[in-house]
């Protein structure tokens, strides 16, 4: 039996054996590991992460999930197609599957508890979503990969100065490292996207407190992007306040994707909300 992508689930079934393979490799210990030498994090840690818990998004008729499952991995899959559901119920009867909306979970509930990390073939029209999500459970979730729009992947991994990097660049780099890892043509799916697709990888940093409200800074950071065409000093006046020191230093000369995280940070110290 076949699962029928459905097209209002924006399921792609992905067919490539090898590019699968690689995508479970992502976060696989050693891979980790690379990563913590790389940031010059705790390799010790990274090494941990790499043997957590997986929870795979979506993952239709487990051609990803194979390799977690082959690797021991402990894996919880969470699918909202019922076709998909019975399908890995019937192919792989040990995996424990979640008929759910990822959106509508409690993410506490799941792993036990512990944390986890989080992969899948990401739906296009809701990955924009399940990062912001996974921002709500950043201190269960140390690791997140996966594929997803090539285009939303790159605006996630950009830096400051890009063209794409926006409102999820600035608050998942807030707390995460974030690494654009490969891309993948459309023609290793079923039925073929009409995008390419990109794989990432984020992983925690060491960062424990933004030192302002959470509430704050992603209100300074949205109001920031809602005008991008505009000086921080014009978009932020409102938020602020004309009279605002901060609105006379040269931070506010500029547009917000020449900022970087400790910027928006510094900016949202500022708001009058904090200096009563």
């Amino acid at each position: 039996m076949e699962v029928r992508a459905k097209k209002q689930l924006g399921q792609h079934f992905l067919t490539d054996l090898n590019v699968a393979r690689r995508i479970a490799a992502t976060i696989s210990p050693e891979a980790l590991a690379e990563a913590a030498r790389r940031n010059s994090a705790d390799i010790a840690e990274a090494e941990l992460r790499g043997n957590l818990p997986v929870v795979e998004i979506g993952p239709g008729m487990g051609v990803l999930t194979k390799f977690l499952v082959a690797d021991g991995r402990n894996v919880t899959a969470v699918e909202l197609d019922s076709e998909s559901v019975e399908y890995l119920s019937r192919e792989m009867p040990s995996l424990h599957v979640i008929e759910a909306d990822f959106l509508q979970l409690d993410l506490s509930l799941l792993a036990g508890g512990a944390p986890f990390a989080l992969i899948g073939n990401y739906p296009y029209n809701i990955s924009s979503q399940i990062f912001f999500k996974v921002l709500d459970y950043k201190e269960q979730i140390p690791v997140v990969a996966g594929m997803l729009q090539k285009e939303v992947a790159e605006r996630i991994c950009a830096g400051p100065g890009s063209k794409v990097y926006g409102i999820l660049s600035v608050l998942l780099q807030a707390w995460y490292d974030c690494s654009y890892l490969f891309s993948v043509p459309p023609g290793v799916f079923a039925p073929p996207p009409k995008v390419t697709s990109g794989v990432l990888r984020l992983t925690r940093n060491t960062r424990t407190s933004l030192g302002v409200d959470e509430r704050d800074f992603k209100k300074v950071v949205k109001m920031a992007f809602g005008q991008r065409r505009k000086t921080l000093r014009n978009s932020l006046k409102g938020l602020l306040g004309a009279d605002n020191p901060i609105m006379s230093t040269p931070l506010m000369d500029l547009r917000p994707e020449r900022l970087g995280v400790e910027d928006f940070i510094e900016i949202t110290k500022a708001l009058p909300s904090n200096n009563q």
